[in-house]
C-alpha cells in the first residue's frame, strides 16, 4: 500500500471552533504529501414545515423565506471557505479538498450517512460537541445518530483536542476486530503513526460472580491460557494485515494482557501508557457477552475517553 491510494474522508463541519478540531487530526495524522481527499459537508438547516406551507399562500412569507434561504446558504458558504482555508493552510492541495452543501431532506444524521454512503467513502469524521443544539454534532444527538445509521462505513469520532500520533487497535478473536485491523492499515499506510495491538483477556468473573468459582484457582488458570490461546492467531494475523499494507513492522508493538471486569477501562489505560490518541475498534465483538458493540464497550470508550479519537469499524 503506498501514497499513491487515495483516502476519502468525509468531514461534517457546522462553524464551531470543535468541529475545526477534526482539522488538526487530520494535520496529524497525515503529511501534506499524501493523497488525502478531505470532503467538508455543511447540512443547511431547515425551516419547520409549517411555515415553508405557509409560504405558498403569502407572497410575502415566502419573501421572507427566500431572504432567510439566500443567508443560509451564504453561511454555509463561509463555513466552508473558513474550514477549507484552514486546511490549506495546514499545507494540503486546494485540489484534494472538495466542499459541499445540502439541503436538509430526511434528518442531519442520516443526510451524512446517505451522502458519505453515495460517494463511496472510507470513513466519517466529526466531533462529539458542535456550534448549538440545532445545528452541532455531538454525542446524544446527531453524531450518536451517526453511530447508529452508519453501518457500512467507519466513523471517526473526535472527543477534545487529539495531541498524540500512536494508534491503539483493540483486538479480540472476531473477523470484526480483523477488519478494524485492515481499515487502520489502509488509512495509516505510508504514514509514521506507531501502531499498537492490544488484547484484554476476559476474566470468569466477567461472567458469573467471583464467589461460585472461588478455590477454583486451575479452572482460572484454564481459562487465560485458553483465552491466549484463541486471541493469539488473531494478533499475528493483524501484524501481518498491517505489514501488508505497507505499514513498517518497527512501528508496530502488541501486548496481550490480563484483563480485569471492565474492558474499556482496560483499552484506555493501555492507550495511556502507549501515548495512543486514537483508539480503534471493531463494532462488534466476539460474543453477546463481551462484544464491542455501541451498547457497550465502543460506547463506554468514547464516553470515557479524553482528548482522543475512537475509530469504529463496522
Amino acid at each position: 500500500m503506498t501514497k499513491d491510494i487515495n483516502k476519502m474522508i468525509v468531514l461534517p463541519v457546522d462553524g464551531s471552533k470543535n468541529a475545526l478540531h477534526s482539522l488538526d487530526y487530520i494535520k496529524r495524522l497525515y503529511e501534506s504529501d499524501h493523497r488525502i481527499n478531505v470532503c467538508l459537508l455543511y447540512i443547511l438547516p431547515a425551516l419547520p414545515p409549517i411555515l415553508v406551507e405557509e409560504s405558498r399562500k403569502n407572497r410575502q412569507t415566502a419573501a421572507q423565506l427566500k431572504k432567510i434561504e439566500s443567508k443560509n446558504i451564504e453561511l454555509a458558504e463561509r463555513i466552508l471557505h473558513e474550514a477549507k482555508a484552514k486546511l490549506i493552510n495546514k499545507g494540503f492541495s486546494d485540489k484534494c479538498i472538495q466542499t459541499t452543501f445540502r439541503n436538509k431532506e430526511v434528518g442531519v444524521a442520516r443526510d451524512i450517512c446517505t451522502w458519505a454512503h453515495e460517494k463511496t467513502a472510507d470513513t466519517v469524521l466529526m466531533t462529539t460537541r458542535g456550534k448549538s443544539r440545532l445545528e452541532a454534532l455531538f454525542m446524544g444527538e446527531v453524531s450518536n445518530k451517526i453511530l447508529e445509521l452508519c453501518r457500512a462505513c467507519p466513523i471517526w469520532m473526535i472527543k477534545g483536542s487529539v495531541k498524540a500520533k500512536n494508534i491503539l487497535i483493540a483486538l479480540d478473536p472476531s473477523e470484526n476486530a480483523l477488519r478494524a485491523v485492515d481499515h487502520a492499515g489502509f488509512m495509516l499506510s505510508a504514514t509514521a503513526c506507531k501502531i499498537h495491538l492490544f488484547h484484554s483477556k476476559r476474566k470468569l468473573n466477567r461472567f458469573i460472580p467471583k464467589e461460585i468459582f472461588e478455590g477454583a484457582s486451575e479452572l482460572e488458570e484454564l481459562w487465560q491460557h485458553t483465552a491466549e490461546e484463541e486471541i493469539t492467531p488473531y494478533m499475528k494475523k493483524a501484524h501481518k494485515t498491517l505489514t501488508n499494507a505497507g505499514i513498517d513492522a518497527s512501528l508496530i508493538s502488541a501486548r496481550i494482557a490480563d484483563g480485569s471486569r471492565r474492558p474499556a477501562r482496560d483499552i484506555l489505560h493501555e492507550a495511556k501508557r502507549h501515548e495512543c490518541g486514537t483508539v480503534v475498534l471493531g463494532r462488534r465483538g466476539v460474543s453477546n457477552v463481551d462484544e464491542f458493540t455501541m451498547g457497550s464497550i465502543t460506547r463506554k470508550v468514547i464516553e470515557d475517553c479524553a482528548d482522543a479519537a475512537v475509530w469504529i469499524v463496522p
